[in-house]
């Protein structure tokens, strides 16, 4: 197969006019649909716009490649596109991008078509050829170029892998494995990058790449032995194990692309951080150290990404429970009432009870890696369950009194258990190093996993008390609120919600959200329904502003505002990104008013929400349904006649 299989001359555009990214994006979704690659633009431009949202898919040099794997796409294409006077991508040199190409993968298909876009991006590493595409008259005047390169591509790889070649090659002196979420383009432009950058300054590297299609070009024992260090520039985590007193240079896979030297000179200078035991002890960003916030919020993350797939399916099967129980409304009874009731509540509060343990244990593994996970996520069962030293005293004599002493610490105590068992671990490491190299097999499979579990749960043993007393606290003052104060709470998660649409403060906003309704009250449903109601806000805004107010807004901004009627009712706040990436200025503030206002009025109006996803398809189990579709459309209303009012006419270029 070679790469011009999956680019016809009838999803290439040259020579191409764009007012934004989301235009352009629009344009290259219209080729792939012309190429007959997608089933459905929709769904498939919401991949893309996901895609988009974790970062930016400019690699510099005037170089994107947007891209996502989807069940939208019916077979693996390309659509590209040069746009002389470029367009803004939010590059990492802060360049228009001017050639682009979008990437169709389809899901649960062999991984022929992946190897050929890894080929793809390397070529697009080399300025010669990515000119030349540029340079290029007419669609079929662009595949030829692809064709010459990739055919130059395939004699220079079989010349580099003659015996004769592979012999006077040796050992490389520098290591790299580059990695990103989806493994498709950056993943090799990275690896592409280095070894160009290598052969420049006169370094033998090899590079492997860990993409969709799996490992590729996979670092031997030897190799790792006689190297000088390893780079890892990757998004997604990759196993150290095999690192072990090697110098390990990690960091994101964009500085892999766009800072290769930087990277090989820390190797060669002998200036990264040695590895010890199975896991790095210091993060590091191209050479430097993160700051501890950021650390801290890389390993909260990571916990919370894999907790919210538990909240939103547990919450929202216990929600549907309270929606077909009617026999039991008003009953203590209510919710599980009825066998089909139990069947959904049962399901969706064991699913919803694992978000402490789950958010605790991959809070660990990123910092120890998974000879964290296992303490973690017994802490984080601590911290559900709130077992004390009074428990243990009371169990054998007074079994009741030993179950009333158990008070959960909530997120609280699994964000402590979470943190402490990882660092933990980290320690024992340390303290593992000096013992005899026999034992070196069993430190992960025995050791570690014993003496974490056992240091976390005599903590939180220990603890437990003190967080469950915070909780409470916390729960009471919660319940006890006044009304204005309420409305105010709501206001402010609301608001948060559209500060990043998506980033920390979102993050933090939701969290807090559904840490508040595990409370299982009538005002953690309050300030759930707040943070949801708030998080619906900006894509109807927008999608309303497109609608009413068309002379602001560009065709294509039209035509994209139409998807987020939709995005905004399912609470997909991401859903407003592109536009808020275009235009910050007029676009968050206005938000933020709108979405702090429904977060008022929801609280206000007494809305509560036992379900903690869902929008607008869960307004049956919505307390006050008719009070929460007012607040959402006066926010939305607000924000919109706010944005539509600052924001001038469009002008055509």
């Amino acid at each position: 197969m070679k790469i011009t299989d999956l680019l016809k001359p009838e999803g290439i555009k040259v020579g191409a006019t764009a007012k934004s990214q989301d235009d352009a994006i629009d344009q290259l979704i219209a080729l792939q649909d012309a190429s007959g690659n997608i089933s459905d633009t929709v769904a498939y431009k919401k991949a893309i716009l996901a895609r988009e949202a974790e970062f930016s898919t400019a690699v510099g040099d005037g170089i994107a490649i947007p891209h996502a794997k989807t069940s939208a796409v019916k077979r693996p294409g390309l659509a590209a596109m040069t746009v002389p006077a470029g367009v803004e991508w939010n590059a990492p040199d802060d360049a228009p991008a001017d050639l682009m190409f979008m990437i169709a993968a389809p899901e649960g298909q062999n991984n022929t078509h992946l190897e050929m876009l890894a080929q793809l991006s390397k070529l697009l590493m080399h300025q010669e050829f990515a000119d030349a595409l540029r340079a290029a008259k007419t669609p079929e005047e662009f595949c030829s170029v692809i064709d010459r390169a990739e055919a130059e591509r395939e004699a220079a790889d079989a010349a580099k892998a003659t015996p004769e070649a592979v012999a006077a090659a040796g050992y490389p002196e520098v290591l790299a494995i580059t990695a990103c979420p989806t493994g498709i383009a950056h993943t090799y432009m990275a690896a592409e990058n280095l070894e160009k950058k290598a052969k420049e300054m006169g370094v033998t590297l090899k590079a492997e790449t860990q993409g969709s299609a799996g490992a590729k070009n996979v670092l031997t024992a030897d190799e790792i032995a006689h190297a000088k260090g390893i780079i890892i520039a990757a998004d997604k985590n990759v196993d150290r194990a095999r690192f072990g007193g090697k110098q390990v240079l990690s960091t994101n896979v964009s500085a892999g692309i766009n800072e290769p030297e930087k990277l090989i000179q820390t190797i060669l200078d002998g200036k990264a951080p040695v590895q010890e035991g199975t896991t790095v002890t210091a993060a590091e960003t191209a050479g430097e150290k993160d700051s501890a916030w950021h650390v801290i919020y890389k390993h909260l993350m990571n916990g919370v990404s894999h907790m919210l797939p538990f909240v939103i399916g547990g919450g929202i099967l216990t929600a549907i429970a309270f929606l077909v129980d009617q026999p039991g409304l008003g009953t203590a009874a209510y919710g599980s009432s009825i066998p089909a009731a139990a069947f959904f509540k049962t399901i969706g509060g064991e699913a919803f009870g694992m978000m402490l343990p789950i958010l605790a244990g991959f809070i660990a593994m990123s910092i120890a890696d998974r000879p964290g996970l296992a303490p973690g996520f017994v802490g984080g069962l601590f911290a559900k369950t709130g077992y004390s030293l009074t428990y243990l005293t009371l169990m054998n004599s007074d079994a009741k009194a030993a179950a009333a002493s158990c008070v959960s610490g909530g997120f609280i105590a699994a964000l402590f258990a979470g943190f402490a068992a990882g660092y933990m671990v980290l320690g024992i490491e340390k303290l593992c190093d000096h013992m005899p190299d026999s034992l070196e097999g069993i430190k992960p499979m025995l050791i570690y996993p014993l003496l974490g579990t056992l240091a976390i749960g005599a903590v939180m043993f220990l603890l437990n008390p003190l967080f469950g007393a915070i909780n409470t606290a916390l729960n009471n003052g919660l319940n006890s609120m006044g009304t204005t104060n309420v409305i105010l709470l709501g206001a402010v998660v609301g608001g948060m919600m559209s500060i990043d649409m998506g980033g920390p403060f979102n993050k933090a906003a939701y969290v807090f959200g559904t840490g508040a309704l595990t409370a299982g009250t009538t005002s953690g449903q309050l300030v759930m329904a707040s943070v949801m109601v708030g998080g619906m806000v900006p894509p109807l805004a927008i999608a309303l502003s497109t609608t009413l107010f068309k002379n602001k807004w560009s065709k294509a901004d039209r035509d994209a505002g139409i998807v987020n009627y939709i995005m905004g009712l399912s609470f997909i706040t991401e859903g407003a990104i592109p536009f808020a990436a275009a235009d910050p200025g007029h676009v968050l503030p206005s938000c933020i008013i709108g979405s702090a206002l429904a977060g008022a009025l929801s609280a206000a109006f007494g809305c509560t929400s036992p379900a903690p996803h869902g929008g607008a398809w869960v307004i049956a189990v919505i307390g006050n349904p008719i009070g929460y579709l007012a607040a959402l459309a006066i926010g939305s209303i607000v924000a919109c006649l706010i944005l539509s009012l600052w924001k001038k006419p469009y002008q055509e270029a």
